[in-house]
């Protein structure tokens, strides 16, 4: 039998072998999570001068490919910090975005409240894309009973789904995201899955526990999501790479110029979500998803590592009662009873993997891919095709 791993934190961040088992340390103590995001701000973030070219690059290609047309972009806004963040920089670089907020039916009260008061006092325009609720419901609803760690799939590939949608009906080329590497970075495989757009997989599930068929649902795979943005042109940006972003400054921004009010942690503008990270995950999957993202914070330098050691010894839920709450509205609004949530909880965890997935095959095919890619990159190849 395999000794335990011997406990370690990482030195710069407070990710651990607790929170993720194949979590690797370099001679410092630092982990691979961190290198990760210190990659991908090298390479994806472009600060001051270089952010500055980078950015009137983008606005001037948006406002060339809108020419005659009454929107210039397509816009996403959840009601969170980074996307309405984003909304108010678009007024401020004179855009005029089709602003898209999609409503699966999880919505906090807060949010709906905020996403309205921005889109009033900006002035732009608000297509509110709503996902039929019953077959969400009954998709979400199998993904519960499959027991798969990434329970928020069903509104998080129906969201890109839209997205895509939308952009294509307006003849829009720039669909313009809040996400962004500097407070999101990137989360440790063991926080979430690679499943977001593997169509195959979410049809098995719904295939193997689901009632009803999926007709409306606005479902985006592999192949699709190359047709909009290859084919169709679609370009998915993310401008608060370009920016010197501070996500407590841009709170204070939203608050002072926008009546913005905000929701106690990432993400929880939405109920499901803020249910599902908040207590789904740390007590049946063991992860904590606060410490990811706080993780990231300290990398970016806009939290101390003290700070954020001491907001994740603090419960998920500070108010028991908006818990209790929480839960009472996720059931009644799914339609399970507290037996069926419980049987849940205690049922083991099940790996994505046990589903039919695109993803085998693409794991399968990938060494091909590569190696005729370097064939057609080669020097050899590129003057003979050039001739």
């Amino acid at each position: 039998m395999t000794a335990p791993r011997p406990y370690q934190i990482c030195s710069r961040c407070i990710l651990d072998t607790n929170d993720y088992p194949e979590i690797e340390f370099d001679n410092d103590g630092i982990c691979n999570i961190c290198r990760t995001f210190d990659k991908l701000r090298a390479t994806q973030v472009f600060e001051k001068e270089a952010g500055e070219k980078k950015l009137n690059e983008l606005l001037a290609n948006i406002r060339q490919s809108s020419k005659g047309k009454p929107y210039d972009c397509l816009l996403t806004l959840s009601g969170g910090t980074d996307s309405s963040y984003l909304a108010y920089l678009c007024k401020q670089w004179k855009l005029n975005p089709l602003v898209l907020h999609v409503d699966n039916g999880w919505n906090s009260e807060l949010a709906v409240k905020n996403i309205e008061e921005l889109v009033k006092r900006l002035g732009f325009d608000l297509y509110t894309f709503v996902i039929d609720w019953q077959e969400l419901r009954d998709l979400q609803i199998a993904y519960f009973k499959s027991s798969v760690i990434d329970l928020d799939i069903p509104s998080e590939n129906a969201l890109l789904g839209a997205f895509f949608r939308v952009c294509r009906k307006y003849r829009l080329k720039y669909l313009l995201s809040g996400h962004n590497v500097m407070t999101e970075g990137w989360l440790p495989p063991n926080f979430t899955s690679q499943y977001k757009l593997d169509t195959m997989n979410l049809r098995a599930i719904q295939k193997k526990y689901g009632t009803v068929k999926l007709k409306k649902y606005p479902s985006i795979g592999f192949f699709r999501y190359q047709y909009y943005t290859r084919l169709c042109g679609i370009k998915f940006v993310n401008p608060l790479n370009f920016v010197e972003y501070n996500k407590e400054e841009a709170k204070r921004i939203l608050k002072d110029e926008l009546d913005w009010q905000e929701y106690g942690a990432k993400h929880y503008e939405n109920v499901f979500t803020r249910f599902y990270q908040g207590y789904i995950l740390p007590e049946k999957y063991g992860v904590d998803k606060r410490k990811a993202h706080l993780s990231t914070l300290i990398c970016s330098d806009q939290l101390t590592r003290n700070e954020a050691l001491k907001i994740a010894a603090a419960p998920p839920y500070s108010d028991p009662e908006l818990l209790q709450s929480d839960k009472n509205f996720l059931l009644k609004k799914l339609g399970m009873s507290d037996s069926d949530f419980e049987l849940f909880m205690k049922t083991a965890p099940v790996p994505h993997s046990a589903f039919p997935s695109y993803l085998k095959y693409y794991r399968k095919l990938s060494p091909l891919v590569r190696r005729i890619k370097s064939v057609f990159r080669s020097p050899e190849s590129s003057s003979s095709l050039q001739s």
